[in-house]
């Protein structure tokens, strides 16, 4: 059993960002809840006791130093005015705080003034408007924001979005640019130290996303090619070369971006590159 002091760590306890944030966590090493009934869950063996909250109360839970840590969404910590910030950005979750209104491709934030706009973040919203000068009406709705301005509570509409399909199915035009660009973040105390464990888990996570975002090229070139192959897969520090018993053959192996990996093949089958393999990577350390 691990003797060192519980790192109390929030979790969301429903939706998709509970959902990703259990992957990455089960990815990383850490036990994770099998019954969704389960409030609290004990790891003994990583020193981790986690709390399975609500995504909206994460925040001030760690605000208010009753947790060490939580996992939640940009949008959602900067809403809740808790005294807690982020600590490192995840990678996941990734959402658009926009506007919307009716017929309103040509409108700006302006536009807004006098007018009545429905969000589920009226303290994220207020605050913005507020340093651009914009005196707004803000009704506060818990969800389905979309549908406020055609049963007549509002005149527009500020609302988390992926693709905005949701918005446009109800009439409504995105305009302006981004309020926010929200994603999954670990957050703590405003000002606090770092808690024991917390060194280990930010090794893991980044571990995870690292992983994720590359992966693993093998493949066979001629020495006379060896350059022009190897500037095409660099690595993180360099790329590991081993000789094939294949006279004048080398064997190539690399990390490259998961994102440019096909492009990457065709440009080694390019320059003499032969027996492309790219492969998943589960875990690493850099």
């Amino acid at each position: 059993m691990n003797d060192r002091p519980l790192l109390r760590i929030a979790l969301p306890n429903k939706g998709s960002l509970a959902e990703a944030t259990t992957h990455m966590l089960t990815e990383a090493g850490y036990k994770q809840r099998t019954d969704s009934k389960d409030l609290v869950l004990l790891d003994n063996d990583n020193g981790v006791e986690f709390y399975y909250l609500r995504p909206r109360d994460i925040a001030t839970y760690v605000g208010e130093r009753t947790l060490d840590l939580g996992f939640t969404g940009r949008d959602m910590l900067l809403d809740s005015g808790a005294d807690a910030e982020e600590v490192v950005a995840l990678g996941f979750g990734g959402t658009k705080f926009r506007f919307a209104a009716p017929a309103a491709s040509d409108w700006t934030p302006q536009h807004l003034a006098g007018k009545r706009v429905a969000t589920s973040y009226p303290g994220l919203l207020g605050a913005w408007l507020a340093e651009r000068g914009v005196e707004a009406r803000l009704i506060k709705l818990d969800g389905a924001v979309e549908s406020a301005v055609r049963l007549g509570v509002a005149d527009a509409v500020a609302d988390v979005v992926e693709t905005g399909s949701t918005l446009k199915r109800a009439g409504l035009e995105m305009f302006g640019e981004p309020i926010l660009i929200s994603e999954a973040i670990l957050i703590q105390p405003r000002g606090a130290g770092r808690p024991a464990g917390l060194d280990l888990l930010l090794r893991r996570l980044s571990g995870v996303m690292t992983a994720r975002n590359y992966k693993m090229v093998d493949y066979n070139i001629r020495a006379e090619k060896l350059d022009a192959a190897c500037a095409i897969t660099p690595g993180i520090d360099s790329p590991t070369v081993s000789h094939l018993a294949r006279e004048g053959w080398l064997a190539v192996r690399a990390m490259i971006p998961a994102a440019d990996a096909p492009r990457l093949m065709d440009e080694l089958w390019d320059v003499g590159a032969e027996g492309i393999l790219v492969t998943d990577i589960a875990a690493c350390r850099l």
